[in-house]
Order: structure tokens, then sequence, then C-alpha cells
């Protein structure tokens, strides 16, 4: 990298943590006022809701990265034209496109921040922010809430009530059919514990068989159960698309797909998400032609304003595709890069015009 492209790179990083470091600071002061009315309920008190609002930060990271990119960079780059260094730069031959790829290689290192946090960092933190509070104040981990949860392997279907612990299960049903769809037999079992190799070993297993014209009942203090259904899948399942980072999205989608059911909830989730850490590449592009004309006299507040702006309209687009997928049936890629596409088309136009 040259020197005037390190220089580059320096000012959009380092506006772009500026602005992340203020945002931050704002949605850690909301979500610490939003526990004010729990404060009381069990042992729940100051100290535990700080760590909740700071275990939930990283999560709020990636949701605002895309949009504190944009405003990093319109400031990065409107600090250099207010002082007449992007006019210098032109005028020693540097063109637009090659300044928006200087621009591009901070948003490439962006990009991988975001990847980095909305996979490894931000999920563990929101499931032990949530699990910490919920011991705080019931004494129960969240996981051991009543929510039965039905799985499918092949012909057989799995029903567990409750996930105590990550490898224990309780309140276990056992639901087998044979190839001509026709019920074979209906096993209860107390409790399962999940060892490595994917085995649930049974306690207490009643197990009722439909053989030909009789009915065979069976009963097995210890029984081993072989299935492809691991604690970690029971887990995935029971969260919402939007909490599961990418790995477990595309995974779970292939398991619903194997099964023959509808999996266009997860690939679209799966897609967002690619789609939105992808975004940022463009996004932080399109801060370059707002640099030069016009927008180059004008104040910190106005390029605060335009980031908020465009940043705004991508996301209710991305938002709006979203929530009309389930009603028009849409593909989960148009949904996904429908908005990016037009990000990219609209920094295209915008790069080209400038002179």
């Amino acid at each position: 990298m040259s020197v005037l492209s390190r220089y580059v790179f320096k000012e959009v990083l380092g506006y772009t943590a500026l602005v992340m470091a203020l945002l931050l600071v704002l949605t850690g002061l909301y979500l610490f006022l939003t526990q004010m009315n729990e404060l009381g309920i069990g042992r729940y008190g100051v100290f535990d809701a700080l760590v909740v609002v700071a275990c939930r930060l990283p999560q709020q990271a990636f949701t605002v990265l895309p949009i504190a990119s944009l405003m990093g960079a319109l400031l990065a780059l409107g600090n250099l034209a207010r002082s007449s260094e992007l006019v210098v730069m032109r005028a020693s031959g540097v063109s637009v496109f090659r300044l928006a790829g200087w621009v591009g290689v901070a948003g490439t290192l962006l990009t991988v921040i975001t990847w980095w946090v909305g996979d490894y960092l931000a999920p563990p933190a929101e499931q032990f922010a949530a699990e910490y509070k919920t011991l705080s104040q019931t004494n129960q981990r969240q996981s051991e809430r009543n929510e039965t949860l039905w799985a499918r392997d092949g012909n057989v279907f799995v029903s567990v009530h409750k996930q105590t612990d990550f490898n224990s299960l309780s309140g276990l049903y056992v639901v087998r059919f044979d190839q001509q769809h026709q019920l074979q037999s209906i096993g209860r079992a107390v409790a399962a514990a999940v060892d490595q190799s994917q085995t649930w070993h049974l306690q207490n297993y009643e197990e009722t068989q439909f053989v030909a014209d009789q009915v065979v009942v069976r009963h097995e203090s210890n029984a081993e159960f072989h299935t492809n259904l691991s604690a970690e899948f029971l887990g995935t399942a029971r969260a919402e698309p939007g909490s599961l980072t990418g790995r477990a999205l595309l995974k779970y989608a292939s398991y619903l797909e194997a099964n023959h059911l509808k999996s266009d909830d997860y690939r679209t989730a799966f897609w967002i998400r690619v789609a939105r850490t992808c975004s940022i590449l463009v996004i932080v592009m399109l801060a370059v032609p707002f640099s030069f004309g016009s927008m180059r006299t004008s104040g910190m507040g106005a390029r605060i304003v335009i980031g908020i702006s465009v940043g705004a309209v991508f996301f209710l687009l991305a938002k709006l595709l979203g929530n009309a997928r389930p009603i028009y049936a849409l593909d989960p890629l148009i949904v996904a890069w429908g908005p990016t596409v037009a990000l990219s088309v609209v920094t295209a136009i915008a790069l080209a015009r400038v002179r």
C-alpha cells in the first residue's frame, strides 16, 4: 500500500471507530434504561443489569456497523475535502475510482470485523446475557422453560419438553414410522443424556410397539437411542432465525431440506446476514461521491444526516422485503441481495458522475 492509501485507510477506520463508540454508548445507555423496571426481581440488581447490557453490545455492534461505516467514511472524506487534501490527491493524478478502491480496502476490513462479531462474538455473548438475566431473576436457566420441541430424523420424530442443560434433556417422546408411513412405535423417557457420539442415553424408557395385530409394551431403565440429532441442534431449533450465526442457519436449513421441510425462513435469514455484511464494502464507497462538488463544503452535521438517511433507506428497504417475503413468496436471494444490489448500482452511478 502507498502512503496515500494507508492515510485514507487510517482516516476511514479512525472515524468509523469514533462513530461506533458513540453509537454503542448511546445504545448501551438505552439498554440500561430499559432494565430499570426489572431491577429488584429476584436478585437482579444494578451490577447484573450492567453485565447484561455489556454482553448485548456485540449484537448491537453487528447491527449498526454498516451505518457506522458509512458515517465514518463520510466524516473521514469530508475532513479530507474540507482541508483540500482530496483536491491535492486529484491534482496528483489520483482518480475517483482509485480513491474509492482505497476506501474499499477499509470497507473490506470492516466487513471481516462485522462477520467475526456477528458469527463468533455476538451469539455467545447474547446467549450468556439471556441465561444470566433469567438465572438472576428466577434461579432457573432460560433453557429450562417449558418449550416443547419437535424434531425429525428420517422416519423418527422426537419431542423434547425441556433442555435443562446443554446435554441433558427431559420429557422425551420417540415416535417411529416405517417406509410406508405406518406407525411402528411410541416411546417415552423421563430424561436423557447426549454424549459426543450423539447417542442418547434414555432413562426409564417405556415403548409401545405395534407389531401386526399386536401391541407390545417394553420397559427399560436405561436404553440407547442413536440419531443424527445433537444437543447443539436442539438448541439451534429453539432459537429465532435472526439470533443464529450464519453457520448455524445454513446447517439447520440443510437439515430441514433433507427432511422435506420448509427452510425459507432460515435460508432468507442466512442470505440477509451475508448480504448485510457484504454491503459494508459498498456502503463505505458511497461516501466518496459526497466528498466532491458542493458536498465538500458541507458541515459535519450535514454529512451525518446524509449517512443516517442513506442507511435508513437501505435498512428500511431490507426490512420491507423481509416482511413481504412470506406474503408474496419472494425468493430468499431477492429478499437478501435486492437492497445490496440497489445500493451497488446507486454507488456506481454516483461515482461515474463525479468529475
